[in-house]
């Protein structure tokens, strides 16, 4: 009663039927419920003959999902996509110069971790929030270490051309919310990770590490200098462990974990495979730049629209008075807006990430309903009407 005396807005008559459009862990798929899930495995090994071979088979099941190359290999590593990517970075890297691109917070950690490891040379080529850095810098004889899609920055690489197909350096790619979000173009690659708790929205603690053949050759020809921890080790003897890519994991997994990734498996295949989830989450993307490009108080983190992520979707406010804030006083306004938000149950975990620029980040994921983005938009504009009349009033 008070704020409709004072003027503040009214609230949008319709909510979201699900407020949760957090980037990690992400909303589980529609009609998801544990009762679905088969429990037979809880509470045996992993190494007996079922358990094992229900790993296998997510192996397998994710593998063709994906559409990965039939000559690559995939196996479930401990420590979500940071432990299959720090895997792949320590155990391959050193051989020859490396060529480091950031543009977000998880690039620039990938690039931190790099200066540790004693390569022979490094180059970090890094661009601000928004952008990308100029891709053309990188040499083919060099290897690559990057994401394809910028989490917390909202921008990703909007193709592999300018990788040469024959290049003679690997090309590691962080690929964790990128992964069945997107059409990747597997040839241009040769490390591929990813986590089960973004678009296919599983659970988390586990990750994906996907493998072409000259990765492959590279485990076995080079040896670091550096020591591996255990659960690096993907090679003995200078030859593939290769039950790590057929359900023998290096440490306990969780079999819940495993039969909650069968279970958005099955929902992937049920409507339709990978295509389905790129069609999914492209129509998020597109109803939410719809809502942006008419809105005069709100634009996409990433300047160029062709890197503007479908999934982690980032946006920052432009409107004039706002940016007259001090940075911390705009990020106190965007938690006093989320707080609105979350009370009213309408958007839950859609901050920027800390490192980033004030903003919002919403995930469009597939498992992510179009229809409930339709409905949050109206309170997006509801919580920064309700912000501005506050500080008139104040």
């Amino acid at each position: 009663m008070i704020e409709k005396a004072i003027g503040f807005p009214e609230k949008p008559s319709l909510r979201p039927q699900d407020a949760r459009f957090s980037s990690g862990p992400c909303k589980k798929y529609p009609g998801w419920d544990i009762k679905h899930l088969n429990l037979e495995q809880l509470g045996r090994s992993h190494r007996a003959k079922q358990p094992k071979q229900r790993l296998s088979d997510a192996i397998l099941r994710s593998h063709q999902l994906l559409k990965l190359p039939d000559d690559w290999k995939l196996a479930i590593v401990p420590g979500s996509d940071t432990g299959a990517f720090e895997m792949a970075m320590w155990s391959m890297l050193g051989a020859r110069a490396v060529d480091a691109l950031v543009w977000d917070s998880f690039s620039a950690d990938w690039a931190k971790d790099l200066e540790t490891l004693g390569l022979p040379e490094l180059n970090v080529y890094k661009a601000d929030y928004g952008d990308l850095p100029d891709l053309t810098q990188i040499k083919s004889d060099h290897d690559v270490v990057m994401v394809y899609n910028g989490t917390t920055s909202g921008v990703r690489v909007p193709h592999l051309d300018w990788l040469d197909s024959d290049r003679n350096g690997l090309v590691l790619c962080d690929a964790t919310s990128a992964a069945f979000a997107m059409p990747i173009d597997f040839s241009k690659l040769d490390v591929v990770t990813w986590s089960w708790q973004k678009v296919l929205g599983s659970e988390g603690a586990h990750g994906m590490l996907a493998l072409s053949p000259k990765a492959i050759a590279r485990l076995e020809s080079y040896t670091p200098s550096r020591s591996l921890p255990k659960i690096f080790q993907l090679t003995k003897n200078q030859k593939l462990i290769e039950g790590l890519f057929s359900g023998a994991t290096i440490n306990t997994p969780s079999m819940l974990a495993v039969e909650d990734l069968h279970a958005a498996l099955d929902w992937a295949d049920r409507i339709g495979g990978v295509e389905s989830l790129w069609k999914r989450t492209q129509q998020n993307f597109d109803l939410l730049d719809q809502w942006v490009q008419q809105t005069a108080w709100i634009d996409w983190l990433a300047t160029s629209a062709e890197t503007r992520s479908p999934s982690s979707m980032c946006l920052r406010i432009i409107d004039p008075e706002f940016n007259q804030l001090e940075s911390e006083e705009q990020q106190q306004a965007i938690n006093l807006m989320l707080s609105w938000l979350a009370q009213e149950n309408c958007a839950l975990d859609i901050a920027n990430y800390r490192s980033a620029p004030a903003g919002f980040r919403i995930w469009g994921g597939a498992t992510i309903e179009t229809d409930d983005l339709m409905a949050l938009t109206p309170w997006m504009d509801w919580a920064f009407d309700r912000f501005k009349q506050r500080n008139k009033v104040t």
